[in-house]
């Protein structure tokens, strides 16, 4: 592991180094997206299970959308803590705890015997996942040189939804079911060990370490006979990550504006992601469950097989057509995509599969993106504090608004179609937002 001492400038890692984070981050957040994915697939099964007979299909739809609100929740309060621990105790300590974290919370899932249990562990499942995100990406940005940032950012970008893919074609051939849902919460559980390997094994970021070296180093003037003397007081000497005035500096000049963009612009994605895109799924479960068990996860596969191709494009595409331009585009293809998934096609037509592959794929350029621009906004020192509340706090909105796609869902008469047609309009914000935003295309992670 990189080490520093006050003075000294940390080496870079070395390649085998570098491509050991790359890996390890590209796990958590592939883990990360199973674990995403699991109450899409398993919250009707678990509701049908623990409601007994008491279970409707408008109750289930309700409960599908406050299990998804508690999820929320939780990483956007994990996020902001996670992110400013990153800060704190550095990238890989804070992204071995979360994920731990939330892979034990998540076990404990599989011995739930009541809908109330089950919703307070999805929101400590929460607390973990939102800090592998903020976590993993700095850390990867940090440790990769400017020039294989897109293709890196990518990767990392692509994590989550191929964990999703992933889980999609687990429960292709081993079904989950009312009578059969406890296996993949304590499958879930054994992510523990990836957290553990991260914690202890990876190296981490010299752009961290030399931070803290240089603010250790930082004198704090005394008042003497003659002037002053500089001596390091106490905040230096743990470091000034060690502050939590950091969470105060993101929401003061001169980063009050670059935060306040970055909070909007991650809300869209997620919003749109979680209070439309999501209820294609409990959709084609209810509508195919009966004459194909199977198809809720040929569903997702194909959502998650464009989102996985979509999620590494988004950087690149903000590469080549620059950060603000390629946002309005993206924004622009996931309204018309996500108005006709739910509009133009339905559950068990020929063209429901394609459409919903293609919405994946634009709707989650973003997720591409997101890693390449938020880490570009915040200097070294409240970077991972930054791109944790901006990722984050959005998530306040998600849950908000997934709680809102609920009540609708119900005052909709339980229609999949409506609800996810008016939520996809949460997309359309993101074509305005764009052009308030900082462009960053030719800024490095340098401070």
């Amino acid at each position: 592991m990189s080490t520093a001492t006050p003075g000294s400038t940390p080496q870079p890692l070395s390649r085998t180094a570098r491509w050991a984070v790359l890996t390890a981050a590209f796990a958590g957040l592939v883990l990360a997206g199973f674990e995403l994915a699991l109450m899409p697939v398993a919250a009707l099964s678990v509701s049908k299970s623990l409601l007994g007979a008491a279970y409707t299909d408008a109750l289930g739809g309700e409960w599908f959308a406050r299990f998804t609100a508690s999820l929320m929740l939780g990483m956007a309060f994990g996020g902001i803590l996670m992110g400013n621990l990153g800060d704190r105790i550095g990238r890989t300590r804070a992204m071995g705890t979360s994920i731990v974290f939330y892979a034990l919370c998540s076990g404990l899932g599989g011995f739930a015997q009541a809908q109330e249990e089950m919703l307070v562990l999805r929101f400590f499942v929460g607390l973990g996942l939102g800090g592998v995100w903020p976590n993993a990406v700095v850390l990867v940005s940090e440790c990769w040189p400017s020039a294989s940032r897109p293709v890196v950012a990518g990767v990392m970008g692509a994590g989550i939804n191929f964990g999703i893919l992933l889980l999609s074609q687990l429960v292709r051939f081993v079904h989950i079911t009312p009578d059969s849902w406890r296996w993949i919460f304590w499958l879930a559980g054994l992510q523990a060990i990836l957290g553990l390997i991260v914690f202890f094994g990876l190296p981490e970021s010299p752009k961290w370490l030399a931070s803290r070296a240089r603010r250790k180093m930082i004198p704090s003037p005394v008042p003497t006979g003659g002037g002053t003397l500089s001596i390091p007081s106490k905040d230096n000497v743990m470091g000034r990550a060690s502050n939590p005035s950091i969470l105060r500096e993101l929401f003061r000049p001169p980063l009050l504006w670059v935060t306040a963009v970055g909070i909007v612009l991650a809300s869209i994605p997620l919003v749109g992601a979680w209070a439309a895109s999501k209820w294609m799924i409990p959709w084609a479960d209810k509508v195919a469950t009966a004459q194909d068990p199977g198809y809720k996860a040929v569903v997702q596969g194909w959502w998650a097989l464009g989102a996985t191709l979509g999620s590494f494009l988004g950087a690149q595409v903000a590469a080549w057509l620059g950060r603000r331009r390629a946002y309005f585009l993206i924004a622009l293809g996931a309204t018309v995509l996500t108005i006709s998934m739910f509009q133009l096609t339905a559950p068990l037509r020929p063209s429901f599969l394609p459409v919903v592959f293609a919405q994946g794929f634009v709707a989650t350029l973003f997720f591409g993106w997101l890693p390449l621009y938020l880490p570009e906004l915040f200097p070294t020192h409240v970077r991972a504090t930054g791109a944790g509340v901006a990722m984050n706090t959005g998530r306040f909105a998600t849950a908000a608004g997934v709680l809102m796609s609920g009540i609708l869902f119900s005052a909709l008469g339980g229609s999949y179609p409506a609800v996810g047609t008016l939520a996809a309009f949460i997309y359309a914000l993101g074509m305005i937002v764009i052009w308030f935003a900082p462009d960053t295309s030719r800024k490095n992670l340098d401070d």
